[in-house]
């Protein structure tokens, strides 16, 4: 029990400091430091943040980033998770081990061949690398996932649907698909977190212009003059978790289903 409070606390804690830290004047902080208490409470640096920065395209650009991937990486894992589970293909394991082969190679190493290849392409400055590389890396997470989970689903209740007449994309988008909610909520939930909180990327293909910048690009040019905004920059992060945990709120109830899928019998 002390463990799990202390994991708690070291999640908590930090979330704590920047929320009380966007509620705070710069001046304030630069006084009395970021952790102090106070009895003043603004939402002057939200204001500020909201009319100042880029910070609607910014938010506009990670959804044109996150929805695209996270639509593409789930409806091709779904697709080829299924017919690997289902229609067992020869070779099927050697096809599964080569589209997650790209989980097993650290993304930094990636990076200048990408950079080599974007620039060929004169993609560099766009969303388009973020999609692309989402939506592969996606891809990959999505079959392994989707694939486990259809394993769960028993074979004779796809012979009874094609038994009683209906085809087998009937019995993927009628039978199937439905059963696989918990799943796919699940991956939504945490392709669209990982998808969001990206920092490497935008870094590296957009960071030569601030109007392809992501929400999370955008704290790193959210700056003062002359001293570091904490604020300003606290404040933007409020606001750039609020997407996250709405999503999170919304799937909650099949994340966890999707979760605990093949944990348990019934």
């Amino acid at each position: 029990m002390a463990l799990i409070v202390v994991f708690v606390a070291l999640y908590l804690v930090p979330v704590a400091g920047v929320v009380s830290t966007s509620l705070k004047t710069n001046a304030e902080i630069a006084e009395r430091g970021i952790w102090a208490l106070t009895g003043k409470l603004t939402l002057a640096n939200y204001i500020d943040v909201w009319s100042t920065a880029n910070t609607v395209r910014y938010l506009i650009n990670s959804f044109q980033v996150a929805i695209p991937a996270v639509a593409v990486s789930i409806a091709g894992g779904t697709l080829i998770g299924y017919a690997l589970s289902k229609f067992r293909p020869r070779g099927g394991t050697l096809i599964q081990l080569v589209i997650v082969s790209g989980l097993f190679v650290p993304p930094q190493v990636l990076l200048v061949p990408l950079f080599t290849m974007f620039r060929t392409l004169d993609l560099l400055n766009t969303l388009w690398p973020m999609i692309l590389i989402h939506s592969a890396v996606g891809f990959s997470i999505c079959t392994l996932v989707m694939r486990n989970f259809f394993d769960q689903i028993p074979d004779s209740l796809r012979y009874a649907a094609l038994i009683d007449g209906a085809s087998e994309g009937d019995v993927f988008w009628r039978v199937m698909l439905p059963l696989a909610r918990p799943a796919l909520a699940a991956l939504a939930t945490l392709q669209f977190t990982f998808i969001w909180n990206d920092f490497l990327y935008p870094l590296v293909f957009t960071s030569a212009r601030d109007d392809v910048a992501t929400i999370m690009l955008g704290l790193l040019n959210v700056k003062g003059q002359f001293t570091v905004a904490y604020g300003t920059q606290a404040s933007l992060a409020v606001i750039a978790s609020i997407p996250t945990v709405v999503v999170f709120f919304v799937f909650q109830k099949h994340f966890v289903r999707g979760l605990l899928s093949g944990a348990l019998k019934e």
